[in-house]
């Protein structure tokens, strides 16, 4: 099995033990000692996004199983400490202050509203943090890791998509369902920001998170939608699709990545869902067909030959490849400190994750790491779920809305 590559110059620093010229001795803080760094997992194991988080821990102990192998960093083994919140705010809160004290940073928080919970206290004690989210209102904050393209760059990417395929065009009314949360609102900026630049009528509904979106798909259908974009739950997204099929509407749905789930392929709603449900991902789909996801699905195998994967392997996988990214930069100052890996964060460029996402750059303030997405089709005879029809690829608009204030 190959070992995945991070960049030349991480697999040197980590050779050399991140020994500087003079052999200063590295400072270090909470979490590091002389052969560990320890990182936090606060994370939903027993509640709704279980699956989902199982799965991305998978990822994070693939990547860095590889990495102590290869001896570390600075010297030092990365060992993981987790605490499952069961997706309730108050365990989280317990959860992460029984874990800050332990660990250098966390390189998972599951739940926005775990996540905005715990975000003062970060603020307070330094730690870096790797949300498992991509909403842009997280980018300002120095302290969080928002690894791959933020949900309004997808949402723009996808509907590009459905415009260069010639499904939409300049004119037609497209209808955007969300979710009325961080996300669905973020998500929803896309849409309005394409709608406006192209001429196109937009008609947005917004939902509860458990709400029931048949209301909404009908009147979307009503009012002559061309495609519809989903920023739901994957439970809603597999109702809406079943029901535009109950109305007889063979509309095209596209759907953010956390409003996706292979579970929807073994439900009634398979066969419209695999004919005409799109996935816009800021991360690579489990079988894409290039080096790094590649090599993870070989490494997964290997590794986990009983458990089904998804591409929440390669999310967790890659969330890995980018905190150590900065943790090496940390080395190679000699400054494990929080404050080191705060500032190693704000200076860490061009991660080559080898196509796991598009290229990530983090000393961009206020700016997503990557702009790039993936579209894909669901599929139950790829692994994981879903086939690329689309490899990486930023849209025209999605450079245009860089250039404005948010």
């Amino acid at each position: 099995m190959r070992n995945l590559i991070v960049t030349t110059a991480v697999i040197a620093l980590v050779a050399s033990g991140c020994a500087g010229e003079d052999g200063d001795p590295v400072q270090t803080g909470p979490g590091v000692t002389d052969t560990t760094i320890s990182l936090g997992v606060l994370t939903d194991l027993t509640g709704p996004f279980s699956a989902t988080s199982l799965l991305r821990i998978k990822g994070y102990e693939l990547f860095f199983g590889e990495l102590n192998g290869r001896g570390g960093i600075c010297g030092r083994k990365v060992e993981l400490k987790q605490e499952d919140h069961g997706y309730d705010v108050n365990r989280a809160l317990d959860g992460y202050f029984a874990l800050e004290p332990e660990v250098l940073g966390f390189v998972d928080v599951t739940g926005a509203p775990m996540t905005e919970a715990i975000e003062p206290d970060l603020m307070q004690t330094r730690a870096l943090a790797a949300p498992a989210s991509w909403s842009a209102s997280l980018l300002g904050n120095p302290h969080m890791v928002v690894v791959g393209t933020t949900y309004d760059l997808d949402v723009i990417n996808g509907l590009d998509h459905l415009k260069r395929t010639g499904v939409i065009a300049p004119g037609d009314t497209v209808g955007h369902v969300h979710v009325d949360s961080d996300y669905g609102r973020n998500a929803l900026e896309g849409s309005e920001f394409a709608a406006g630049h192209w001429g196109m009528r937009l008609v947005s509904r917004s939902v509860a998170e458990t709400a029931d979106v048949s209301a909404q798909i009908a009147e979307l259908r009503a009012a002559g939608a061309k495609a519809v974009f989903l920023s739901t739950s994957p439970q809603q997204t597999a109702l809406a699709v079943a029901t535009s099929e109950n109305l007889g509407w063979k509309v095209p749905f596209l759907v953010n990545a956390v409003g996706y789930d292979p579970l929807i392929l073994e439900s009634p709603a398979a066969g419209a869902v695999a004919e005409r449900l799109l996935v816009v991902s800021p991360i690579a789909p489990f079988a894409t067909d290039a080096p790094g996801p590649r090599d993870v699905a070989a490494a997964f195998g290997e590794k986990f030959p009983d458990v089904e994967p998804t591409g929440s392997v390669d999310h967790g996988y890659v969330i890995g490849v980018a905190f150590a990214a900065i943790l090496e930069k940390a080395c190679a100052e000699r400054d494990l400190t929080r404050d080191g890996v705060l500032r190693a964060f704000a200076d860490t460029n061009a991660v080559d994750t080898r196509g796991l996402t598009g290229q990530l750059r983090f000393s961009l303030a206020g700016r997503p790491s990557s702009t790039q997405s993936y579209v894909a089709r669901p599929d139950p005879a790829t692994p994981g779920g879903l086939a690329v029809v689309a490899d990486l690829f930023e849209s025209d608009l999605v450079a245009l809305k860089g250039t404005r204030a948010r």
